[in-house]
């Protein structure tokens, strides 16, 4: 259902989509494990790979259990962990594990997000691991001007805005150029993730549309692309099984269905029956805001401050992404509209049916 009218159809008119895809490889997961098995990207991965019979085994950093996976709660960032008896037996790694706050300690994000990384490439090698899949992000992409149609040829913004950009990237380039004949690797970017147990998005849209007053950096015209994470987690797998014939690539993932802020923002607060006041921040006073806040936090120590550059990039500017290289190398085409996805998570969260 086209909520606002301006959708364009999901699979032909997605800019840059060429005739045909490749050809499936005709390859199967195989014995697989998945790191960050728990939250929304990660069941949804296993519900995804489970359905293409693979073997799951699974990583979380709490005792979990599930019928669909072999779970082994583990510390992957510390030196302790046993990760060559993790990776015994498997032929496909999917590495969604991070910390993937967009406020936080560097040390942190650089032990996590590309130690860790660096660690589980190792292990995997050693113990003959074939393909190796990483979850990236379209973080590495933020800045402060509008970018449509995001491509191959898109260079990472630079400086990164925050520790989780700059640390995202690095591990990508990692497993990018840790790709060969014995270990195949390849990155996945997905944009916006919603849907069944996202726990970043959600909340936030509903935090702020119960505000009384909602400043709108440039008025909320900003074009965001939102990702269901079915098709996030299609994606993926289906890049695990061709990760041979797309070795060295990192591929950007979205609905492909762009939607302005203000209209986002404004859709949910009708379904929760709330009326805030949306209104312009222009530009140069929210680059400012922005600025103070953060440096004011990173003296003081404090807490992420309401503006950063980061969310001033991602809900001031537009960010959206060609899909023809995904269509092309993976036959990506968005099967679910992620908006009514969104709203239809806000529906069930005050007790409504969804649509």
């Amino acid at each position: 259902m086209d909520v606002f009218g301006i959708f364009k159809p999901a699979a032909k008119a997605l800019p840059g989509v060429i005739d045909s895809p490749m050809e499936d490889t005709g390859m199967t997961l195989g014995p697989i494990l998945i790191t960050g098995a728990t939250g929304g990207l990660g069941t949804a991965l296993r519900a995804e790979a489970s359905a293409r019979g693979a073997h799951i085994r699974a990583t979380s950093r709490s005792v979990h259990s599930a019928p669909d996976a072999q779970f082994v709660s583990i510390d992957l960032a510390s030196e302790q962990s046993d990760l060559g008896a993790l990776m015994e037996g498997r032929e496909t790694v999917i590495h969604s594990a991070a910390l993937s706050d967009s406020w936080g300690d560097s040390a942190a994000f650089e032990s996590i997000n590309v130690e860790a990384t660096r660690r589980l490439l190792c292990a995997a090698r050693e113990e003959g691991v074939r393909r190796f899949v990483f979850i990236s992000s379209p973080s590495i992409f933020a800045r402060l001007e509008d970018q449509v149609g995001i491509d191959e040829a898109s260079q990472p913004a630079f400086p990164p805005l925050n520790h989780y950009a700059r640390t995202k990237l690095a591990a990508e380039r990692l497993v990018l150029a840790a790709g060969d004949a014995q270990m195949a690797t390849c990155a996945i970017r997905p944009r916006a993730l919603v849907g069944e147990g996202d726990r970043v998005i959600l909340p936030r849209l509903i935090e702020i549309a119960r505000r009384r007053r909602v400043p709108l950096p440039r008025g909320g015209r900003a074009l965001i692309e939102l990702t269901d994470l079915r098709d996030a987690a299609w994606a993926i797998c289906e890049a695990a099984e061709r990760c041979v014939v797309i070795n060295g690539k990192a591929i950007n993932i979205s609905g492909g269905r762009p939607i302005a802020v203000r209209d986002l923002t404004q859709s949910v607060a009708d379904i929760l029956g709330t009326s805030p006041k949306l209104v312009d921040l222009p530009a140069a006073p929210a680059h400012l805001l922005a600025t103070v806040l953060e440096k004011g936090a990173r003296l003081l120590g404090t807490k992420e401050p309401p503006l950063t550059l980061y969310t001033l990039s991602t809900m001031g500017y537009s960010q959206t992404f060609d899909l023809g290289p995904a269509y092309r190398l993976l036959g990506y085409t968005p099967q679910y509209d992620a908006t009514q996805t969104i709203l239809d998570e806000v529906r069930k969260s005050i007790g409504k049916a969804p649509r």
